[in-house]
C-alpha cells in the first residue's frame, strides 16, 4: 500500500501556462496521475497570452515529490519556473525566537528593567532563593534537553541534527501550554556528563523535558536527575507516549466492552516508549502484557535481556506472530511493516491495533480496515492519532503551576484519564477515541488533573 500524500512533503511549484481553456486541467490531471494531492492554486500573474500560477502539492516522500515535478516538466507547452520545498522554507531561520515582555520606552524603564534597578532584584533573590520563582522566568520555563542519540525514527543524528525537533517542541510548549521552553542540544552522549550539565543549568528552569535520548541511558539519566534536582523531570518519549496510549486504550476498550484488567496486550518495541507504556498500563490495572523486541517475546528463557527488559519477561517464548495470536490489543512502537494481515486476523474478537511507528506504521490501516474494531496510528493523516502533544504541554503546565518537585505515576494516570474523558460517550466511535491536538480543552484538563494528583501525592509546593 502506497503512503498517503501529506503536508510533510509539501512543495510549491510555479508554472507558466498558455492563457487558454483546458490548460489548468491539463496540469492538474498530470499531478493527479502522478499521485499528488493539490492543496491550493493561486494566480501570480496574468496576461493575454499566459498565466503564472503557484500550485501547492502534497507528496508522500521526497522521491514522490521529485517524480511529480518531473512529470510537470515533461508537459508541453507548460514551463516549470520554480520549485520550493514548503517544509524547508518553514524552518529557514528557525521556528522560535525570544520576545521581551517589557516595553522599554524611556530611561526610567531601562533603569528598572536593567541596571541599576535589577540589582535590587538580584539581592532579594540571593537573600531568599524561593523568590526566583516569582521574580524571574523560572516558574514558566522548561529545558528541552537532548543528546541527539535517538532523533525521531532517524537514529543518532547528534546535537545539530536534533535541533529542529527541539525547536518544534519549544513551539508546541508555547502554543499549547503557554510555556517558555528552550532547546538544549548537548554535544555529549556520556551519561555522567549529561547529568552534570543539566544540574548545572537547572537554576534557570522550572522543569526539564528529556527528549530523543537513546535507551537504556535515558532511564538512568531521568532517574538520576529526578533524584538530584527538586524540579520535575519528564522523558517525553517514555511518559508522553504512555499517557496518550493509555488514554486512547481507555476509550477503545469502551467500544469493545472489554476491561483493561482482562485483556491480553501485546507491545512490540522494548525501547523507552514500549517499556514506559507497559509500566503505566500495569499501574492502570493491566495484568496480561507480553512485550516483543526485534528478537521476539521477552522471555525468561532469553539470556540477552537488559535489566529493564527482564522486568517484563514472561514464561512464553516465540515470535511477534506467536504473541499476537489470541491477543485483544496490539501496541506498536517499533518498525514499519512488521505486522501482517494474518497476524491481525489471528487476534481475539474485536481486536484493537495501535500501530504507532512513524512515519510508516507497523501495518497500514488500509490493509485491515475490516479486521479491527479500533485502529490508531502516530500519523496525522489517519483517524486516532496517538500524539504526545496531547500530554506534555498540560503535564508541565500543571506541574509548574503547582510547583511540583517531581513527576509521579499518579500524575500520569490522572492525565490519561483527563484526556480520555474529553470524548463524550455520545461522540465516541472507532474513528474518534482521542481528542484533536487542536482541542483547546486538552491542556487545561490535563493541567488540572496533574495539579490534583501532585497535591494528593504531596509533591506540590503551592
Amino acid at each position: 500500500v502506497s503512503l498517503t500524500p501529506n503536508p510533510s512533503f509539501s512543495l510549491m511549484v510555479r508554472v507558466q501556462l498558455p492563457n487558454q481553456a483546458g490548460m489548468l486541467a491539463y496540469v492538474t490531471t498530470a499531478i493527479g496521475e502522478a499521485g499528488g494531492n493539490i492543496d491550493q492554486i493561486e494566480v501570480i500573474e496574468r496576461t493575454l497570452k499566459m498565466i503564472i500560477r503557484d500550485i501547492t502539492i502534497e507528496a508522500s516522500s521526497v522521491e514522490h515529490a521529485e517524480a511529480i515535478v518531473t512529470s510537470l516538466k515533461s508537459l508541453e507547452p507548460i514551463k516549470v519556473l520554480n520549485v520550493s520545498d514548503r517544509t524547508f522554507n518553514l524552518h529557514r531561520g528557525g521556528k522560535i525566537s525570544v520576545h521581551s515582555k517589557i516595553s522599554l520606552k524611556n530611561q526610567s524603564d531601562l533603569a528598572m528593567a536593567y541596571t541599576p534597578g535589577v540589582g535590587r532584584i538580584c539581592t532579594a533573590i540571593a537573600e531568599d532563593p524561593s523568590k526566583v520563582y516569582s521574580l524571574t522566568i523560572k516558574s514558566n520555563t522548561v529545558a528541552i534537553v537532548t543528546d541527539g542519540s535517538a532523533v525521531l525514527g532517524l537514529g543518532n543524528l547528534g546535537p545539530e541534527g536534533a535541533l529542529p525537533v527541539m525547536e518544534g517542541k519549544a513551539m508546541l510548549f508555547k502554543e499549547f501550554g503557554g510555556i517558555d521552553a528552550f532547546p538544549i542540544c548537548l554535544n555529549t552522549q556520556d551519561t555522567d556528563e549529561i547529568v552534570r550539565t543539566v544540574k548545572n543549568i537547572a537554576p534557570v528552569f522550572g522543569g526539564v523535558n528529556l527528549e530523543d535520548i537513546s535507551a537504556p541511558r535515558c532511564f538512568e539519566i531521568e532517574a538520576r536527575l529526578q533524584k538530584e534536582l527538586d524540579i520535575p523531570i519528564f522523558h517525553d518519549d517514555q511518559h508522553g507516549t504512555a499517557i496518550v496510549s493509555l488514554a486512547a486504550l481507555y476509550n477503545a476498550l469502551k467500544l469493545v466492552d472489554k476491561s483493561i484488567e482482562s485483556v491480553q496486550i501485546v507491545i512490540n518495541g522494548a525501547g523507552a516508549a514500549g517499556l514506559a507504556i507497559a509500566r503505566l498500563l500495569q499501574k492502570a490495572g493491566a495484568a496480561k502484557i507480553v512485550i516483543c523486541d526485534s528478537r521476539g517475546i521477552l522471555s525468561h528463557s532469553r539470556s540477552d535481556l537488559t535489566d529493564q527488559k527482564k522486568e517484563f519477561a514472561v514464561d512464553q517464548s516465540g515470535s511477534l506472530a506467536d504473541a499476537m495470536a489470541g491477543a485483544d490489543v496490539f501496541m506498536g512502537v517499533s518498525a514499519p511493516g512488521v505486522v501482517s494481515v494474518d497476524m491481525v486476523k489471528s487476534m481475539a474478537k474485536d481486536p484493537i491495533v495501535f500501530a504507532m511507528a512513524n512515519p510508516i506504521p507497523e501495518i497500514q490501516p488500509e490493509l485491515i480496515t475490516d479486521d479491527v474494531a479500533v485502529m490508531a496510528t502516530g500519523r496525522s493523516d489517519y483517524p486516532n492519532q496517538i500524539n504526545n502533544v496531547l500530554a506534555f504541554p498540560g503535564i508541565f503546565r500543571g506541574a509548574l503551576d503547582c510547583g511540583a518537585k517531581t513527576m509521579t505515576t499518579t500524575m500520569f494516570l490522572e492525565a490519561a484519564g483527563a484526556i480520555a474523558s474529553l470524548i463524550k460517550p455520545s461522540d465516541l466511535n472507532h474513528e474518534y477515541i482521542v481528542p484533536s491536538v487542536f482541542d483547546e480543552r486538552v491542556a487545561t484538563a490535563v493541567s488540572a488533573a496533574v495539579q490534583r494528583a501532585a497535591r494528593a501525592d504531596g509533591v506540590a509546593t503551592r
